[in-house]
């Protein structure tokens, strides 16, 4: 018999529509019976047909619980979250998840909460030896950079570029800090690099995982930001990237590295810097996005594995991890 799979999307942060769009491609192209569970911004959760009201129409529907009681849970053999950002990939939904005892789509607790934490991912990383940016963490409204201009300031747990800043001069450090703020209390100050070029990998399998090709990422402005991950035509995905094989294969390598430190299972996309500096691992991104311009879904399908079948191989891997 098929597994029944609860699709859990939407959000409180600032990745809410990222989320809903990612959940209306996986819902249309899923190959097994699924229902929808969404959080609207105000924190009630919608499910069923309220759900999917919700994901065609920008109105809320009303009278939604707090938390639904009404989910049958016992329904379902597999949850596929969707919600990106924090408590959807910081652990916090996983903790519920193995609290009811319900398989799920993608990396456990530990590793989520790591991987959603720059400081504590980079920390990692480079203690296992893996190239990564330096970096300076903080709580408190440094004077200045620690690493001089140009930086980057980022709040250590957001995704899609949300709170970044790349800071040129002294008087623009102060406003970066305050914007990164209203994110996140602890910050990460990230040296820039000079020439970068963007490169992604996506990774399948649990703890030893399969590798895509390696993809490119172009886009016109100072970083990947926001506008630019989002709205379609602004940046080009360039798949598979033009490497040496050398190369693409010494990225691929590290990211199987990174990806079995971590401890990860289900997915991954992992980002790295190729720059004048030398290259670099970025992070990894345990729940990429799964709208039709994501990069993840898009190095499977070059590497030959339809959405679809993506899709498919994703509940059997989190069956395969929860027996």
């Amino acid at each position: 018999m098929a597994p029944r799979v609860l699709l859990v999307a939407g959000g409180l942060g600032g990745e809410h529509e990222v989320s809903l769009a990612s959940a209306r491609s996986v819902l249309s192209a899923l190959p097994y019976p699924a229902d929808l569970l969404i959080q609207a911004r105000d924190g009630r959760w919608l499910f069923g047909q309220a759900a999917l009201q919700a994901l065609a129409q920008p109105s809320i529907p009303q009278g939604q619980e707090a938390f639904p009681p009404s989910v049958p849970w016992e329904a379902y053999q597999v949850a596929f979250p969707l919600i990106h950002g924090r408590l959807g990939e910081d652990g916090a939904l996983q903790g519920f998840f193995e609290l009811i005892g319900l398989p799920y789509v993608g990396a456990g607790v530990a590793a989520s909460a790591i991987c959603m934490d720059k400081d504590l991912c980079k920390a990692v990383l480079a203690q296992a030896g893996l190239p990564v940016v330096p970096w300076v963490a903080t709580h408190v409204a440094l004077p200045t950079s620690p690493l001089g201009f140009p930086c980057f300031v980022k709040p250590a747990n957001t995704g899609s570029s949300i709170g970044i800043h790349k800071v040129e001069t002294q008087r623009e450090w102060l406003p970066a800090l305050q914007e990164a703020r209203r994110w996140d209390a602890k910050l990460v100050v990230e040296q820039a690099l000079s020439e970068v070029r963007e490169l992604e990998v996506a990774l399948l399998g649990n703890l030893e995982a399969e590798v895509s090709v390696v993809g490119e990422i172009r886009y016109p402005g100072a970083f990947y930001d926001y506008h630019a991950k989002y709205t379609e035509g602004v940046s080009q995905l360039i798949i598979p990237a033009p490497l040496e094989p050398w190369l693409a294969e010494r990225i691929q390598a590290l990211a199987r590295s990174a990806y079995r430190r971590l401890g990860l299972r289900g997915l991954a996309r992992v980002d790295f810097f190729l720059s004048a500096e030398g290259l670099f691992l970025n992070e990894l991104n345990t729940l990429p996005g799964f709208t039709p311009t994501s990069m993840y879904p898009r190095l499977w399908q070059a590497s030959g594995l339809s959405y679809p079948e993506l899709l498919s191989r994703l509940v059997e891997l989190a069956l395969e991890d929860h027996p």
